[in-house]
């Protein structure tokens, strides 16, 4: 799991909405997006890697 990138993206997202700084919310949701966008790419690669080696 990727919960450093969504902890990030989370605290930068609260930090830029105390502030009023919309350019650092917006990065606090792309981190958290980004940490998802790996969990699911983490997930397809064991589902494959699982299917490759099932034979073994």
């Amino acid at each position: 799991m990727n919960n450093a990138d969504d902890a990030k993206g989370k605290i930068k997202e609260a930090a830029g909405d105390l502030t009023g700084n919309d350019n650092m919310k917006r990065e606090g949701k792309v981190d958290q997006i980004t940490g998802s966008v790996k969990d699911a790419v983490d997930a397809v690669k064991d589902k494959v890697e699982g299917v490759l080696h099932r034979d073994k």
